[in-house]
């Protein structure tokens, strides 16, 4: 027997649900009519696309971060190599005031 394959009863027995029009869901008395699935296929394949993009996004946030980390790790160097080179004094700012 096909591991892949489905057998008719567990879809009427499993596949209780329909997509509305709004994308609700509510209960499908009887049979899951081929219509039906299909509806329902379709509906998944789109949650799949969804949910690949929304982990694209978190991977490129995820790279983000680790380059926001380097910045900050080269800023801090930079800062303490113009401090090096003003000799042991810091640098003479004048302040804005606010307000």
């Amino acid at each position: 027997m096909d591991p892949l394959a489905v057998d008719g009863s567990l879809v009427t027995d499993c596949c209780k649900a329909a997509v509305c029009g709004g994308g609700t869901i509510r209960r499908v008395e009887g049979e899951v009519t081929d219509r039906q699935l299909e509806a329902l296929l379709a509906r998944l394949d789109r949650l799949v696309e969804e949910l690949a993009r929304l982990n694209k996004r978190q991977e490129s946030r995820e790279e983000l971060t680790v380059i926001a980390h380097e910045l900050r790790n080269l800023n801090e160097s930079l800062q303490a190599l113009a401090y090096a080179a003003l000799g042991q004094q810091g640098p003479q700012v004048r302040r804005r005031r606010t307000g």
